[in-house]
């Protein structure tokens, strides 16, 4: 293999050029760069560490590791196959980058051996030997490559599907503590509202902040969750937002905008205090702001509480003028979700059904009428005829 042309095409990268600095192209060229200048020593020990890198981030080889960098970097050429618009001289540009990248992945141990031979001394013979070797060749084409990015798009949102946002930043959940659907029971006709509304979301078209409200455990969380594992939800994307992080809410929705999937925002178990910071800015971001919300972004809710705001005596009887403006501002942030849907604890039919739903899910062998029996004692010690409570009776069996 020629490494002096080899080389020179790297140092071409246009498309692609954020690549130049991983670790992994860095340490290539630096490979490249010392068996240009004749040095021996120091082109092995960056052949070393690509062979480290490789094996340390579970790669067989060069080319299984660019197959997973170029769909998961966020590229020029990544974006704009992924929304599908044209531009010949970057799709050129694109085409030349992984001609190279892929003549990189042909690199193996013996062109390493044929190249350092001559110009290290002898009592490197026996290490040159002995190089560890990796996979050479590439499990892709260019063609591939852009099939991917236009069936899926580029970047961290082609690899993951749910994430938290943490200090402004996002953090990939692999796998994601999601129910799927079959795990779910009653509350129909507020699941069949949820969905109706994400599919629009997914859609393109224009859907509503969603507020589920009502008792803890009636599976508020589970609904949101669940809409990952539904057919046609394949561009859907969830991130979850704690509420002290509500405050850089704006700079991810920005983010966000025109790309080709879908997001629902989650914030589980919403509730301010009084004088909470963080009330006016989700007020703001719901609906108030100069800003319009795309439409390829929700804001799901869950609370226990129907208007997310603690009320005291003191707001109905304080020392305001005015105190039904205090109550209504109290108020206010609830309305701006469009859709409002409440759970509420089950009826005892409904309760029972979801326990004999549970135990054939679980294989759950048991006479019925003991297992209802021992149901309702469950449900009188633990407060409450909820899918949680029906969940937690049937792992205690199991």
């Amino acid at each position: 293999m020629n490494l002096i042309l080899l080389r020179a095409q790297l140092r071409g990268l246009s498309a692609f050029r954020s690549l130049l600095d991983t670790p992994m192209l860095k340490d290539a060229l630096q490979l490249l760069d010392a068996a240009a200048r004749r040095d021996g020593e120091g082109a092995l020990a960056a052949y070393d560490q690509m062979f480290y890198l490789l094996k340390a981030e579970g790669y067989s080889g060069l080319g299984t590791w660019m197959w997973d960098t170029l769909r998961y970097t966020e590229t020029p050429y990544g974006d704009l196959a992924g929304s599908g618009r044209s531009d010949p001289e970057l799709e050129g540009a694109a085409r030349r980058d992984v001609d190279a990248l892929l003549q990189l992945a042909r690199l193996g141990a013996e062109d390493i051996r044929v190249a350092l031979k001559p110009i290290l001394t002898e009592e490197y013979v026996s290490v040159l030997d002995n190089l560890p070797a990796w996979e050479t060749g590439a499990p892709f084409t260019f063609e591939e490559l852009s099939a991917f990015y236009r069936e899926n798009g580029a970047g961290l949102y082609a690899k993951y599907r749910a994430f938290l946002w943490e200090d402004g930043q996002l953090v990939p959940v692999a796998d994601p503590d999601c129910p799927h659907p079959v795990e779910l029971l009653g509350y129909d006709q507020q699941r069949k509202q949820v969905l109706d509304n994400t599919r629009l979301l997914v859609e393109g078209k224009p859907s509503n902040n969603v507020l589920l409200f009502g008792d803890g455990g009636t599976g508020k969380s589970a609904t949101v969750k669940s809409m990952l594992y539904l057919p046609g939800m394949e561009n859907l994307r969830l991130i979850e937002i704690q509420k002290e992080n509500l405050v850089g809410m704006p700079r991810l929705i920005r983010s966000l905008a025109g790309r080709r999937q879908s997001f629902i925002l989650f914030i589980d178990d919403l509730a301010f205090d009084q004088d909470d910071k963080t009330y006016s800015s989700l007020k703001t971001i719901l609906e108030g702001g100069l800003e319009k919300r795309p439409l390829n972004v929700a804001i799901y809710a869950t609370s226990n509480r129907r208007h997310l705001v603690r009320q005291t005596f003191s707001d109905r009887a304080g020392d305001e003028v005015d105190a039904f403006e205090t109550i209504s501002e109290k108020t206010a942030l609830a309305e701006r979700f469009g859709l409002r849907i409440p759970y509420m604890t089950m009826s005892k039919s409904e309760y029972l059904a979801l326990i004999d739903h549970l135990a054939g899910l679980y294989h759950v062998e048991m006479n019925r009428e003991v297992l209802h029996a021992k149901a309702m004692e469950w449900e009188i010690r633990h407060a409450g005829r909820t899918p949680r409570v029906a969940r937690q009776f049937i792992a205690s069996l199991s």
